[in-house]
């Protein structure tokens, strides 16, 4: 539906659904991410004080921000988005120009000072570029996407956060052990399709832009950096260009405010030389919001890679759940049509993508968008000697604070933990049979005046010779199929409750009533009658 849309044209669609909010007084870039964080509207700042250029911030800071730049009514409907942009991914085309390169600085002219960086929390270590969509060329000549945080420390200066394993960071790691700068592009002021390709890890020598045209349906245009040999997204409203240079994760950087909803710690980072800006004569700076607009923008990659992971290992998925308690990133809870076995298989294969650190597996009959409904399956059908899996020395992401510390550089392992919460292979499924009240599909306090109710005239214990007859039909009804207390009500609508269970009372003084194995009704000393275990 949206194809050819540009970041522009996604902040006006945002205005149109009252999404996003003008603010044209003056504001100080310091109280940025405090009045984003108040606000139910993205924001776009018009007059930041001292600046040149407006700022926006909270695009994606809700799951109807994000659906919109999707193009789907409904944030789940973006699953179906993703699987389209991964199958089908398009290469993008090269144009020679482009609103991104109207205006140009180069080296000693490029100043990141004059553009408006907010400082988000309050032990940053200093304003950070958020939204930067970077761009590198692996060997193969694939393009590698990413976003990653740069720190300003000179006017054309930066760190960059790489301490989570990834394809970046190899390569950069790669271009140290070889004493050279590694060349990147980072464009600000993207459209959602690439931001939200640049969150799913993909393989080595996957195009990360090429997923963005499957997303979009439509290629994405890119454009040839002046200075280095990658190319930036066209319509970006700001680019930089940039090497990593070759000083290893050497430099102090941080503090940041965290996609874990905490501030991390000190990092140490390469450094990162901007050789050029170029950008549109009216840009706009976007600031990404942290934590929220990272965990909405997450959780759909993440949908995507375990319904493959999934699919793959033959498990039939109901529903996955993403939470937003585990952050988009480490907590899954995923329902299954099972059979017998695969709540194992299933806690495995879900165990395996990305940096997942705990999966509940529940049955199809629990939504996993009810927390209470899953605590009520991992209490009820949970053993922990047969039923929790933990893997050890397994992939992790470094920003876990439950992670022991470790020394600079160095590439964390963790636990991942699996919870097989469906009912256990073995165990009677009349065991988990829900408490369902008598007579619910019919009576409702709306309708209840409405249904004839028997008249309560005979109040008062019923004639003997009555007692003595429904007994007598009760027993003859339980003789020949056991039934439920309720059915064998339903079968006598012109007996007052009372008469039917002075009845009952007697069959069973008479030591003629009995239950079944399931709790109906039947003839004592019957076929159908239950016999103690053992």
């Amino acid at each position: 539906m949206h194809e050819r849309e540009t970041f522009r044209q996604y902040l006006e669609r945002l205005r149109a659904a009252r999404e996003l909010r003008d603010v044209r007084h003056p504001v100080d870039i310091r109280h940025i991410a405090a009045l984003t964080a108040e606000s139910a509207q993205a924001l776009l700042f018009h007059h930041v004080s001292g600046y040149r250029m407006p700022v926006v911030a909270g695009l994606m800071r809700s799951a109807q921000r994000v659906a919109l730049g999707m193009g789907v009514s409904n944030y789940a409907d973006i699953e179906h988005v993703f699987s389209r942009g991964l199958a089908q991914p398009l290469p993008p085309v090269y144009v020679d120009d482009c609103p991104a390169r109207e205006m140009v600085m180069l080296d000693g002219d490029a100043d990141l000072f004059s553009m408006p960086i907010p400082m988000t929390s309050l032990l940053d270590g200093g304003p950070t570029i958020t939204a930067g969509l970077t761009i590198v060329r692996e060997p193969d000549g694939s393009l590698n996407a990413g976003i990653y945080r740069y720190m300003l420390k000179e006017r054309n200066l930066t760190g960059i956060d790489i301490v989570t394993p990834n394809n970046l960071r190899a390569l950069a790691q790669r271009a140290f052990e070889e004493g050279r700068p590694l060349p990147i592009s980072i464009s600000i002021g993207t459209h959602p399709f690439e931001l939200m390709a640049a969150t799913f890890r993909a393989p080595r020598g996957v195009d990360e832009i090429a997923i963005a045209g499957g997303l979009r349906g439509a290629p994405v245009a890119l454009a040839m950096c002046e200075t280095i040999d990658v190319p930036h997204v066209a319509d970006a409203e700001i680019v930089l260009e940039a090497e990593i240079l070759p000083t290893g994760w050497t430099w102090p950087e941080g503090r940041f405010g965290e996609f874990t909803w905490l501030m991390g710690g000190l990092h140490w980072n390469p450094l990162v030389r901007i050789k050029a800006i170029s950008r549109r004569r009216d840009a706009i700076y976007y600031a990404l919001h942290m934590p929220w607009e990272v965990t909405w923008m997450i959780i759909p990659a993440r949908w995507s890679q375990l319904r493959t992971a999934l699919t793959t290992a033959g498990v039939q998925v109901k529903d996955i759940n993403v939470t937003l308690g585990g952050i988009g990133f480490w907590h899954v809870v995923i329902s299954i049509r099972k059979q017998a076995g695969e709540g194992k298989n299933a806690l495995l294969a879900a165990l395996s993508v990305a940096d997942i650190k705990h999966v509940v597996v529940v049955d199809e009959d629990i939504d996993v968008y009810n927390p209470t409904e899953v605590e009520w399956a991992i209490a009820s059908r949970v053993q922990g000697d047969r039923d929790v899996i933990i893997v050890p020395g397994a992939r992790t992401k470094p920003l876990d604070p439950s992670l022991l510390p470790m020394i600079a550089g160095a590439i964390p392992t963790g636990a991942k933990v699996g919870i097989d919460a469906t009912i256990p292979e073995g165990v009677p499924r009349n065991r988990y049979q829900r408490i369902s009240y008598a007579y619910a599909d019919q009576v409702t306090l709306d309708n209840y005046p409405t249904i004839t109710v028997s008249d309560d005239s005979r109040i008062g214990a019923p004639l003997a010779a009555e007692v003595e007859s429904l007994a007598a039909i009760i027993l003859d009804m339980i003789a020949e199929q056991p039934r439920y207390y309720a059915e064998v009500i339903d079968a006598l609508p012109d007996h007052p409750m009372q008469a039917i269970s002075r009845a009952f009372g007697k069959l069973h003084s008479d030591e003629r009533l009995w239950q079944d194995i399931e709790g109906r009704m039947c003839v004592r000393g019957s076929k159908f009658a239950a016999t103690i275990p053992g």
